[in-house]
């Protein structure tokens, strides 16, 4: 028999925030395409990684394609030891803290996280690419909240930048230091400008994930009423199953550039909020109450994303609508509520949930 042709390896990815919403997604996303994917985690006592068991492989397998590393943003050692076992081709900073209300609590720990965390895993990066002669590809999550408080109707590309909260302004330094990276030391670096992505994998502090999961206990009779802060709020809000494709698309280019991600809808938290509850078979307002906590010092009114470049460019358009959107969120968080009643109904105790702060 002759000898079989050897295989060519593997892409390597590293992702920061693979634990979370969209890092659950992309590794997913890049597992299906072949890729041995890392993925950095904070330590901590309890297991934070609910939204990845399903991919998860046992360290014990021979060649796991999935290996998850501890490390913190604010740790530039940790990020440097990531790097040294990975040897990626493709780096995906997904990590921050990602509450724009929370932000306003926490500004300093924002900060840290998202501006200085980012500076400090370009950093490493450069110094990983010097030192190894291997070249990698950044990726790095920005956020339609750059924008703010914006005068145009729809935001591209050339919006300014007129940040209305610390989570904002955090999220402004790290997309510049990804652009001063490129420019400067001639690095691969992109930039995603994510308008809102919501999935049934949101957390439960994020308004959208709010609504949803209050009608599913709704539904089945578990509560009755569910506090919200400002209803008249309107966001561009896809799936973002749809968006890690985007951010993959990104880092197979010719040349590093910034894109917006955006549906090019805008709808109000009562609009999302009253497409869930008619889904659910009730009425949005029998059961929202205002509560003032809930609102953010500073309230940025719109958010709608043009992302023609990206459609022109990567050949990337949205597939989920926010109508099926809603639908598949509610459908979920019904089911959930669904088990958690029969739960109750045999005698279990169930945990005590967090707070609900909107986003």
């Amino acid at each position: 028999m002759p000898d079989q042709p050897d295989q060519p390896p593997a892409p390597r990815a590293l992702i920061t925030g693979i634990s979370g919403q969209d890092g659950s997604y992309l590794a997913e996303f890049l597992l299906a395409k072949g890729y041995e994917v890392h993925g950095l985690i904070r330590r901590a006592s309890l297991f934070n990684t609910g939204r990845i068991d399903h991919i998860y492989q046992d360290p014990h397998v021979p060649a796991p394609r999935l290996r998850l590393h501890y490390g913190d943003m604010t740790d530039v050692s940790s990020l440097r030891r990531a790097l040294t076992i990975s040897k990626p081709q493709e780096v995906y900073n997904l990590a921050a803290q990602s509450h724009v209300r929370v932000s306003f609590d926490l500004p300093i720990y924002t900060a840290e996280s998202i501006a200085m965390g980012t500076l400090s895993l370009l950093e490493a990066v450069r110094q990983h690419q010097q030192d190894s002669g291997q070249p990698i590809r950044f990726y790095q999550a920005s956020s339609s909240e750059q924008f703010g408080l914006v005068e145009q109707p729809i935001q591209n590309e050339s919006t300014p930048f007129r940040p209305r909260s610390p989570y904002a302004c955090a999220k402004v330094m790290a997309h510049d230091l990804a652009v001063n990276y490129r420019e400067s030391y001639g690095m691969f670096a992109c930039c995603g400008i994510m308008f809102n992505h919501e999935s049934p994998r949101r957390g439960e502090t994020f308004v959208t994930r709010k609504i949803t999961r209050a009608a599913g206990r709704i539904r089945v009779k578990l509560d009755r009423e569910v506090y919200l802060g400002n209803l008249d709020a309107r966001r561009d809000w896809g799936f973002a199953g749809d968006y890690v494709k985007a951010m993959w698309l990104m880092l197979q280019q010719d040349k590093p550039d910034d894109y917006v991600i955006a549906t090019g809808r805008s709808l109000s938290v009562r609009e999302f909020g009253t497409l869930v509850f008619e889904y659910s078979g009730l009425r949005f307002d029998d059961h929202v109450r205002f509560d003032p906590r809930y609102l953010r010092p500073a309230e940025v009114p719109m958010l709608r994303g043009d992302a023609s470049k990206a459609a022109a460019k990567l050949g990337w358009t949205p597939t989920t609508t926010v109508e099926k959107l809603a639908w598949m969120m509610a459908n979920a968080d019904w089911e959930i509520a669904k088990r958690e009643k029969l739960l109750r109904e045999a005698g279990h105790q169930m945990p005590a949930r967090e707070g609900h702060d909107q986003q």
